[in-house]
């Protein structure tokens, strides 16, 4: 049965006529709704409320009806990149607990004699006895030498310097002064190791004496040009960042070959060395990609 309006009654005490909702019929949230009969709006607002009089959300936020608590979301211009590539999490936790946990298991080998230190032995003889040209494996050593890496690796901190001054980089100066200790760190780490383990050498033109363990040209080599590589990083085309870092893994193995063919040092000399200098250029890309506020900038 249909419900009626109310009466109107007389002019002097006329009642606000109320639509009456019909069985069946729900009231419609948007004025001419079909079907509805309702002409109103369900949050009493009328149709096309200016803008300031709408609600706004907590902390005087623009917001709708109902309110949407908070801000605004307001995503921040993007941050500078940073001068070297950024590892993942999860590699940039196991690199320094896997180095040293690989640099104390050389170390305690061959201070205690162990099996590994008989390897290790067997196989420096047989690279050392093979057909490798001598001239090349000469020439490769020599790359190991602080007079080759070290001015390589002073050019490679000016020019990086100045790429990042003349565009306009916060503490432009810190990655290659985080170059420059790391290199510096080498031989101040490096003579006491050898010092304390005191390593005969291999059968070859330095027999008899001691002191190998780790290998200085090694350590010098991977720093120099590992700190050169990274520095440099940002600097060529993005195609041509990955090959660098894989010429320089490359260059490395070929001074340790030749280290070991011209009977200079043991192998685990020059893993031990890597291990160390793996230690310093981790150390050099935590520094440098610290923040003025004590965060860490993001990676490129």
């Amino acid at each position: 049965m249909r419900e009626t309006p109310r009466s109107q009654g007389t002019a002097g005490d006329a009642e606000p006529v109320l639509p009456q909702p019909r069985p069946g019929c729900a009231l419609a949230h948007t004025t001419g709704a079909s079907g509805s009969g309702s002409p109103h709006r369900s949050d009493g607002r009328p149709p096309q409320t200016p803008r300031g009089a709408r609600h706004t959300g907590r902390h005087g936020g623009p917001g709708t009806t109902p309110p949407v608590p908070g801000l605004p979301t307001v995503h921040s211009p993007s941050s500078p990149r940073a001068p070297f590539f950024t590892p993942r999490a999860p590699l940039a936790l196991l690199t320094p607990l896997a180095l040293t946990a690989l640099l104390a298991l050389c170390t305690w080998q061959i201070a205690a004699h162990g099996p590994l230190r008989t390897y290790d032995e067997r196989l420096g003889r047989a690279m050392s006895g093979s057909a490798f040209p001598s001239p090349v494996a000469e020439f490769l050593a020599d790359l190991g030498n602080t007079a080759v890496a070290v001015p390589l690796l002073a050019v490679a901190i000016a020019w990086a310097a100045w790429c990042a001054r003349r565009a306009g980089e916060a503490r432009w100066w810190l990655p290659p002064l985080a170059a420059a200790v790391a290199m510096a760190a080498v031989p101040a780490l490096v003579v006491p190791f050898k010092a304390l383990i005191d390593r005969p050498g291999p059968p070859g033109p330095l027999a008899g004496e001691t002191g190998f363990f780790p290998s200085g040209h090694a350590a010098t080599a991977a720093v120099a040009y590992g700190a050169a590589a990274l520095l440099l990083h940002p600097l060529p085309r993005p195609r041509l960042r990955r090959p660098l870092l894989a010429a320089v893994a490359v260059l490395n193995l070929a001074v340790a070959a030749g280290l070991v063919r011209r009977g200079y040092h043991w192998p685990l000399d020059t893993v031990a060395s890597w291990c160390l200098s793996g230690l310093l250029l981790w150390a050099m890309l935590r520094l440098s990609r610290t923040s003025p506020d004590g965060g860490s900038s993001p990676g490129g």
